[in-house]
């Protein structure tokens, strides 16, 4: 019979807590949500198998190394970490003079305890909600704080890099708070990368969105961790009255990845836009489940999502819009479409519509299909070799979703990512 968590993994992750200085209230928080690991399940998506990914098996979160870093953001306003170890950090002064907090996550606890504690864990997504969030509480090894308050607009983007090494064995165990306070707007971009090659490790990641009555969030990620990396990926976020928030989300990672993606529309008029566009090479398997709830009156919730399937890889769409009882005059739709290129491949897309309001619009579409064959006919009858019309036909499928994101740095990024996946996958 395996130890329960709480007698293997007590003193490691006491001992962790410790040197980063962490508060009482933080290393209560890792102990108690140990402890409820043990009594919670996985979570469980349609048509989604992982559970041989062993992703409930915790490994080490502490290693005496330093990540060597380079590459930071581009921005005026960014923070670039490797690991646990924040490499740098900048903020203007006149955000940080309105009261714009951008911080590591340790930093945050000790700093600013009232709104940790207010925030951590108790609007979006809980330590209770399944065995995966619980270990992401207990074993938390980095993470980052961003804070506006009521009122302030930031024009320029806020990026931050995070590097995850597998030139050690240690577990990537993430954490980003993003709380945007009344009549606030920010946009904020991550990047997630893979350095280093030896070990195979697993990644935890937790996102949490907070957009308070009438502020508007952008939230763009790009995300490319190895092959050797396994990843639980979980962002979510929560509206008030009147408040977007909206995903721009690009999945061009190597692994494993089972991304878990949700928005809670809790207040009246409030909107989400969901963005996702995803490549699988290889023989890696990534499943993505996109939710959107409307809670409030006249709220919209919409999803878009395209994806691409090389070689013997699999890809899993998984859009889910729920309308509860009393979110009258509210709108649901989504589009979810899946293009393969090889025979090997297996792709799936899964439209769950539930609906329990009468007075509300809602739709979906979905497809699984392979590339045109006019139109690689029509590219190749005019001296254009057989890879690269694949890929312009594969570029034409995914610009409905990639021209809908309106961060013009975004959408170059992707783009150049998109190209490079597609050409290691065809090789």
């Amino acid at each position: 019979m395996r130890a329960n968590l709480i007698d293997k993994y007590k003193d490691d992750v006491i001992s962790f807590s410790k040197s980063k200085s962490e508060p009482d209230w933080y290393q209560k928080v890792r102990l108690d949500s140990l402890a409820k690991a043990d009594e919670l399940s996985l979570p469980k998506y349609e048509k989604i198998n992982y559970r041989s990914w062993r992703l409930d098996r915790p490994g080490k979160i502490d290693a005496d190394v330093e990540i060597g870093a380079d590459n930071k953001p581009q921005a005026l306003n960014y923070i670039y970490q490797a690991g646990d170890k924040t490499i740098s950090t900048n903020l203007e002064k006149d955000l940080s003079d309105k009261g714009v907090i951008l911080t590591d996550i340790f930093s945050a606890m000790n700093d600013y305890p009232e709104l940790m504690q207010k925030y951590f864990m108790t609007k979006v997504t809980k330590t209770t909600d399944n065995k995966l969030t619980a270990l992401n509480a207990a074993f938390l090894n980095s993470g980052v704080f961003l804070y506006v308050p009521k009122g302030v607009r930031i024009t320029k983007s806020i990026q931050a890099m995070f590097i995850q090494d597998n030139s050690v064995e240690r577990d990537f165990v993430h954490h980003v708070l993003i709380v945007a306070e009344e009549d606030s707007d920010v946009t904020y971009l991550e990047n997630l990368v893979s350095k280093g090659t030896g070990h195979k490790n697993k990644a935890n990641i937790v996102v949490e969105v907070i957009a308070a009555d009438n502020s508007r969030v952008h939230f763009s990620a790009l995300d490319e961790l190895s092959k050797d990396t396994t990843t639980y990926l979980n962002r979510r976020g929560c509206t008030g009255n009147n408040a977007r928030l909206d995903w721009a989300i690009g999945f061009m990672n190597d692994g494993d990845v089972i991304g878990d993606f949700g928005t809670d529309l809790l207040g009246e008029g409030s909107h989400t836009e969901a963005k996702v566009v995803a490549i699988t090479t290889g023989d890696q398997v990534q499943g993505i489940d996109t939710k959107v709830t409307n809670y409030g009156k006249h709220t919209i919730g919409h999803i878009l999502q395209h994806g691409v399937i090389l070689q013997k890889s699999t890809l899993t769409f998984n859009g889910v819009g729920h309308i509860v009882k009393g979110a009258r005059g509210s709108d649901a739709q989504q589009e979810s479409r899946v293009l393969m290129l090889s025979r090997k491949a297996r792709g799936d897309a899964n439209p769950i519509l539930l609906i329990d309001e009468n007075d509300v619009t809602a739709g979906h579409a979905a497809s699984v299909g392979r590339v045109n064959e006019d139109q690689m006919y029509y590219l190749m009858s005019r001296g254009i070799d057989e890879k690269t019309a694949q890929r312009l036909v594969i570029r034409g499928f995914l610009s409905s979703v990639i021209s809908e994101i309106p961060e013009k740095d975004v959408r170059t990024s992707l783009t150049q990512m998109i190209e490079r996946k597609l050409v290691n996958g065809q090789q």
